[in-house]
């Protein structure tokens, strides 16, 4: 590796965007990923702040400070966060991945239960409410792909009629959908994805859409097309007679292997090395520093950069592991910030915060990592495998990815 080179140990959200920073002002970057990414669950939305203590966030910078000093946003600094948050947006904008919100403040998005979750940023064709007290349309027609089971619509439909909307729940198909009726197996919205982008289908589909909607003012669709851009969701709209947005399904989300598409695509397009299949088995710390990592790949050869960031995610990506005994990381042994007694892991009630949610790396303010109490000079933690905050509890984890990735790409680049 050359001077001022990083390598980066995982390929998701917080990987691609540590990376995307980089390479843009001209450093050499390698991204090791080791699996999917958790963007596969994504529903085209992401979150900066959305509850602190259970309570509702509505202006997520206003609640930053009261935030305690463990969470990764306070370690980045209270005053950095709408910068950084501006500078993500910006970074989306750049791979083609167009999305409406305000740092400022939350909005709401729809899951495919019909439950409302506040958002920081969303897809601009999928559906959003800015304010619950003001509907912006009042009649909706929820258009069923027949023989989907990705989206629950009567649950999606009993969410909205909640909310105040009058939803009619219109069953369709096409000659496309219908072929790929064989087995439920292909019924799945990757699947329909690939199927749905041609002119013809497209326009078989509005078809169905300006015959059967009525008098909606609203017509809400599957999140099933553009798998690789939005192209065919925008030649969609253009020919539908009325307004269209999309609803999340169930993962694996289309909108979310969009996404992270165009984010690699990016990436590779500014020179960097992205090596897909490549999970980091260990490294060399000496002194204080990383001096390699070794992969499944290289075997005992190390690969070596002058900087390395750890963005392997937590237990669902595997970055973080338990046994009987203890909670680790999976890849260097580094310090983990966990409760020592198993007891205080988890609850009774798996419908209470579980406390391991919050666990993750040690680190210091400059979300530097820690073995055996000493700091790691050029090692970095970014993203989920951090400590400090509970995205599930606290509608974080995208903003967390995404603006820890920023902040370690600055120090990094302005030698810190």
């Amino acid at each position: 590796m050359s001077n001022n080179s990083t390598i980066i140990i995982g390929g998701g959200l917080s990987g691609l965007t540590c990376g995307l920073a980089l390479a843009k002002r001209g450093h050499s970057v390698t991204i090791l990923s080791g699996g999917p990414s958790t963007l596969l669950f994504s529903g085209g939305s992401m979150e900066l702040l959305g509850a602190i203590d259970g309570q509702p966030v509505g202006r997520p910078l206003d609640a930053i400070p009261s935030l305690p000093d463990c969470h990764p946003y306070r370690k980045i600094g209270t005053e950095r966060i709408a910068d950084l948050a501006g500078q993500a947006r910006e970074l989306l904008n750049d791979t083609g991945i167009t999305m409406t919100g305000d740092a400022a403040t939350n909005h709401w998005r729809i899951t495919p239960m019909g439950i409302t979750k506040p958002a920081w940023l969303t897809l601009n064709e999928n559906f959003k409410i800015d304010d619950l007290n003001n509907l912006p349309v009042r009649n909706i027609a929820l258009m069923a792909v027949r023989g989907f089971f990705d989206q629950p619509n009567g649950m999606l439909a009993q969410g909205l009629r909640d909310l105040g909307f009058e939803v009619k729940v219109i069953e369709f198909t096409t000659e496309e959908i219908s072929s790929l009726r064989r087995s439920p197996t292909e019924m799945r919205a990757t699947t329909l994805a690939k199927r749905l982008l041609s002119q013809n289908a497209l326009q078989r589909i509005a078809d169905q859409v300006n015959a059967l909607a009525g008098d909606a003012e609203l017509v809400l669709l599957p999140s099933v097309f553009g798998q690789k851009n939005d192209d065919s969701v925008q030649t969609l709209q253009s020919l539908c007679h009325k307004p269209l947005r999309l609803i999340a399904t169930l993962p694996p989300a289309v909108a979310g292997m969009r996404m992270q598409a165009q984010l690699l695509h990016y990436f590779m397009m500014l020179g960097g090395d992205y090596r897909t299949g490549e999970s980091a088995t260990g490294g060399i710390i000496e002194n204080g520093m990383l001096t390699g990592v070794t992969t499944l790949k290289s075997g005992t050869t190390p690969l070596v950069a002058d900087n390395y960031v750890l963005a392997t995610g937590a237990f669902v990506s595997r970055g973080l592991a338990a046994d009987e005994r203890h909670i680790y990381e999976t890849v260097f042994d580094l310090d983990v910030d966990a409760d020592e007694d198993r007891d205080h892991w988890t609850r009774f009630d798996v419908l209470e915060p579980q406390d391991y949610w919050s666990y993750g790396v040690a680190t210091d303010e400059s979300l530097r990592c820690f073995k055996q109490g000493s700091r790691v000079e050029n090692l970095r933690a970014i993203g989920s495998v951090l400590s400090g905050h509970n995205a599930i509890k606290m509608g974080d984890g995208t903003g967390v990815s995404m603006l820890s990735a920023l902040a370690v790409a600055q120090d990094i680049l302005a030698g810190k």
